[in-house]
């Protein structure tokens, strides 16, 4: 028997980096004029999703892994793996580095490490990720940090809407101001800082750095994995592959009309970034809009997506 689509509502948690864009660009209710992160399809504690409708309605994502591991193709991983974030990046986000999984296993109580990709939805112009240092050592990266030589030691990189940036652990990254993005990652919310602009918590103090572990995780020297994607078109779609790793898979499918496919994977991730249409399945249509976020389970077989519609998606 084939498994429905799991449609999720998404939580939403405040950032001091955090602005209005969420509500501007999907019309999602937000809790503050400083919602800076949308936990879109997580299963992690800190931030679960929960399923909208059908026969799971009201059970975390993190629940349906647990009890009904059937959906998923019977993986055997002990935490679901993947996690789908929208970022709000009004303000610069601090400077941070994140831990492949033999090191957060061993020094963050089993989390997994973090590799991620960000996919850029809308930026302003000029707008810019900082990717990457110059240090040719751990000395050097170390005293470069000591000293405050932030504009010799991370490098910048312009962007543009529909960029897509593959960011494995030990890389130094940050997401800056005028920024809206999808962030397809491991299921983890482990991550150190190395710069926060000498922002405050409150009042007396600082931000929490994590330099100790953050300078032991930088991959020196630095090497960006260039994303090269490929592009294939089917009758009313077209398929952009912008990475296929150890990890996860990204896409973006582009439908224009109406679209057949087959899911074969042990679950897909798919997340609306543009536009409006229809997934039909078996005797079932439903509305899918800008914002949604739903996973077709193992088991769907046959779908067809329909309407003018841009998704993201995303598999182990």
């Amino acid at each position: 028997m084939s498994q429905s689509p799991i449609f999720l509502t998404p939580v939403f948690q405040n950032r001091i980096w955090g602005g209005t864009a969420l509500k501007d660009a999907f019309s999602y209710n937000i809790p503050s004029e400083t919602t800076g992160v949308c936990w879109a399809v997580s299963a992690h504690p800190n931030g679960q999703s929960i399923v909208a409708s059908g026969k799971f309605q009201g059970k975390t994502l993190g629940q349906l892994w647990e009890k009904h591991r059937e959906l998923f193709g019977e993986l055997e991983e002990n935490a679901f793996p993947l996690l789908t974030k929208i970022l709000d990046v009004n303000k610069n986000l601090s400077v941070q580095v994140n831990p492949d999984d033999e090191y957060a296993n061993q020094h963050e109580n089993g989390e997994l490490g973090k590799t991620g990709g960000w996919y850029i939805i809308d930026c302003k112009k000029g707008a810019e990720i900082i990717f990457g240092h110059n240090a040719s050592t751990k000395d050097e990266l170390a005293n470069m940090i000591a000293e405050g030589k932030w504009n010799e030691l991370l490098r910048r990189v312009k962007i543009q809407p529909g960029d897509f940036f593959y960011v494995p652990s030990g890389t130094i990254h940050a997401l800056c101001e005028g920024t809206l993005v999808l962030e397809t990652q491991q299921s983890t919310d482990t991550t150190y800082k190395v710069y926060d602009y000498d922002r405050r918590a409150d009042r007396s103090n600082q931000r929490e750095l994590h330099l100790k572990k953050a300078i032991e995780v930088t991959k020196i020297p630095h090497k960006a994995d260039k994303v090269e994607p490929s592009r294939i078109e089917i009758p009313n779609l077209i398929i952009t592959t912008f990475v296929e790793t150890e990890y996860f898979s990204v896409y973006k499918w582009e439908v224009k009309g109406e679209a057949g496919l087959i899911q074969e994977q042990p679950f897909l991730i798919l997340s609306v970034i543009r536009g409006e249409g229809t997934l039909q399945h078996e005797d079932s249509t439903y509305t899918i809009t800008k914002g949604s976020h739903f996973i077709l389970p193992a088991d769907t077989g046959e779908f067809v997506l329909s309407g003018e519609v841009d998704l993201i998606v995303s598999h182990i």
